[in-house]
Parts: structure tokens; sequence; C-alpha cells
């Protein structure tokens, strides 16, 4: 095994900042999915199926009652829509009858809805159809041949594939699973993810801080986010910024995480001082990335697995933005989603913004319709200071702003990124 590298850092004075989008293919380029495993059907929804599930049985496993009603022969009723046909009543068949039956010709068999159908039965009449008698019932509507039939392998027949790999197991398909007789399947378990903030400055929201102590904001917010980006989370929560006792901390999360994020890990003192303390366990890149909020930030793979790490801003807004542009792809790629973006869509602004040049901006938004049109309409929201956390929760959407522009005025288009949908 080769030692790793150890981190290096790059000042964009030397070499300019690098695009999101390179950073971006840099980042996306180690997303790894996770083993395989096998879980109950129970425990798979919302997980990416791992396997293709081909059917062994069929589904119907038996010609059946589709509504409560009489089996009959087709052929027996087929007058019915001219003169009303009177049948004897021979029996009747509840669903989950293990009991054969034959039926004559010119007789019908009274059934409920799922009801195996009797021999030679070949459709149902529904009770809407007769006068519902319990001994010699009339029928006064003719029904084809398979009429109110629900046939053997109508939805799936036996080879074939009921759940595809890759697909994601939602209600039908566990539905599907239960359907076909699995009550195991193998899955894509969501990656998990490791938040930890760095800071002494940094109390727990069950303490109250003193002079010169804010409360951890990072590790709540950013666990959130990777909960709601799909992924298994572990809020490790502050690190005191003492170099043995921080890499200690990533060291073991590296065991046990398809991603370690570090908040409070880039930009300052404190981002070098979290650089010295990380540096033997792999190699960190900190190219300044062209983007505002969060252009501070490191990303690089760490220990022997080479697990994802990323060091974002101690600012709750930007980290946030980071999470959103860069650390969201990664969890949705790890997870096998076909496209790990979110939706983006274009919009009018209706009030101007501005934006740093040279820097893709990436301004709160609240996102609306225009109900007469369909056109999308764009209001920012605080867009005067990077620190506006309640903003971002009002938010809807990020205005996406390219680098080479300094002020959008309002009734222009923009880009526009779909955030989370509120219930």
């Amino acid at each position: 095994m080769t030692e790793p590298e150890s981190i290096t850092a790059e000042t964009p004075e030397a070499t300019g900042f690098r695009s999101v989008d390179e950073q971006l293919t840099l980042t996306l380029g180690a997303a790894v999915r996770p083993r395989p495993v096998r879980v109950a059907i129970s425990e798979s929804q919302g997980l990416l199926c791992a396997e293709e599930v081909v059917a062994e049985h069929a589904l119907p496993g038996f010609d059946q009652a589709a509504v409560d009603g009489y089996a009959v022969r087709s052929v027996d009723v087929r007058t019915a829509g001219q003169d009303p046909v009177q049948l004897p009543v021979v029996g009747e068949i509840q669903a989950g009858s293990r009991q054969p039956r034959r039926l004559q010709p010119g007789q019908a068999v009274r059934v409920a809805t799922g009801a195996p159908l009797p021999t030679l039965a070949d459709a149902v009449v529904p009770a809407a159809f007769t006068d519902g008698h319990q001994a010699k019932v009339t029928v006064q509507r003719a029904v084809p041949s398979a009429g109110y039939v629900r046939r053997t392998g109508e939805d799936v027949q036996i080879g074939d594939v009921a759940v595809r790999s890759g697909d994601t197991i939602g209600a039908a398909q566990v539905g599907l699973l239960a359907a076909v007789g699995r009550s195991k399947v193998l899955v894509y378990p969501r990656p998990r993810v490791s938040i930890i903030s760095v800071g002494d400055e940094l109390v727990d929201v069950d303490r109250t801080p003193t002079v010169g102590q804010v409360y951890d904001v990072n590790s709540y917010a950013l666990a959130a986010a990777a909960r709601d980006a799909g992924a298994e989370v572990s809020r490790v929560g502050i690190v005191p910024l003492d170099p043995k006792r921080l890499r200690e901390t990533v060291e073991g999360r590296l065991l046990m995480s398809e991603v370690v994020v570090v908040a409070g890990g880039a930009g300052g003192t404190t981002g070098e001082e979290v650089h010295a303390a990380l540096s033997d366990l792999g190699s960190i890149d900190l190219h300044r990335v062209a983007m505002h909020p969060g252009s501070a930030q490191g990303f690089g793979r760490l220990g022997p697995d080479s697990v994802p790490t990323f060091l974002i801003p101690a600012n709750p807004m930007s980290a946030l933005v980071v999470f959103e542009v860069m650390i969201r792809p990664l969890i949705r790629a790890a997870r096998g989603t076909r496209n790990p973006h979110r939706r983006i869509v274009d919009a009018r602004l209706l009030s101007p913004v501005a934006s740093t040049e040279g820097r893709k901006g990436y301004l709160r938004g609240q996102l609306l319709r225009d109900e007469s049109n369909g056109e999308y309409l764009v209001q920012p929201l605080g867009t005067s200071g990077a620190h506006l956390l309640a903003s971002l929760a009002e938010a809807n959407c990020l205005i996406n702003i390219d680098e080479h522009l300094t002020e959008v005025a309002a009734g222009e288009q923009v880009k526009v990124t779909f955030l989370a949908q509120r219930a």
C-alpha cells in the first residue's frame, strides 16, 4: 500500500479560481456507490434495486373474479341483452376458497371479488346486472368471455421482470415484490455521511452561549440537508480545534462513511489548522472555487478507502450553498441516481440583483408561477449578505448568476435551481 499524499494548498493568486463545473467534475468523479445488501422488502422503500427481480409465479396465480357477482359461461348469457336469462345458482365461492368446483352448462355460481372461478366458467356477471337472487338468478345484461375476470398472469407472467435493477423502490414496487412472493430484495444502501463541526467558539443548542460563543448550526443544518439528499447521516457534532483530536475523529469516521463533511474547515486561520491536522490522512485540493457564497472550500479523498472529504466554510449560509452545489450531487450520484442534479428552469426576475464579478452567484429566491401564462417568476431574497440564513429558510430556489455578470435588471431571464418542495 502506498503512503497517502500530504495536503497541499494552492493560492488563488498563483493558480486562479477553479470553475464550478470543473470542481463538480472533480467531486462527482469520486462518488462511490455502497455495496448492495439484501434487506426485507419492508425496509427497501426509497432505495435503489440492485437486482433484476424475475417473477417465479404468475400474477394473478389463477383466474379470479374481478367483482362480486355470478360466475357463468358467457355463451349461456349471450342473449341477456334482449331477454333476461334465468340460471340456477348451484353454490357460492368466497375469496380464499381452496375447494375446486365445476360449473355445468346453464348454471351460475355466486362469487366474491378475488374468488377463484369454477371450472368451465369464463366470465363473471356483476351483481348489479342481475336481480341478486340466491337460488335462481335473473341476468339482465350479457357479458363477453373474460368479462370481469382477472386472468392468470394478466399482470405478471412467469419469467417477467417485476422490478428492474436501478429502479427506485416505492410503494408500488414494494407491493409488486410482495405480490410475486419476495420477502427480501437486493438494494443499494444509502451512502453514509458524517457531519463534523470544527471550532472552539461553538456550543451545542442545549447550552447557553457566553460572550464569543455561538450555537453549532452547521452540524444540524448539514445533517438535515444530507438526509434530504438520501443519505444515512451521522451528526458527529462539535470537535474542538485540537489537531490530535480532530485527526482522530476524522480518521474514525473515514472507516464508516462514504462521505465526510467538515464544516469550519475552509478559509482563515481555522482552515489552515484543519488542513495541517489532516495532512497525513490523504490529499485535499484547496483550490478556491469561482462561486459565491462559499468560494473557500477543500475537497479530497482521505484514508485507505479514499473517502470523499469536504472542507467547507464555517458560515452556515455559505456551508449550505456549498453543500447544495457540490455535496448533494455527489450523494445523489453515490445512490445511483441517474441525474444527480436538481431541476433548473428559466424565470423572470421581479427585482434586480447584484453579483460578484468572476464568480458564479447562487442567490436565494422565491420561485412563483404566473397563472395567466405559466411563466416562472423569481423574487430575490436577502441578496445583500451571505450570512443571512433566515432568507434561505424562506427560499425555494437558488438564482444562478453567470460569472461574467455583476448586475441583472428586473425583468431579465435567469436560470433558477429548484430546492426541496415544502410539504
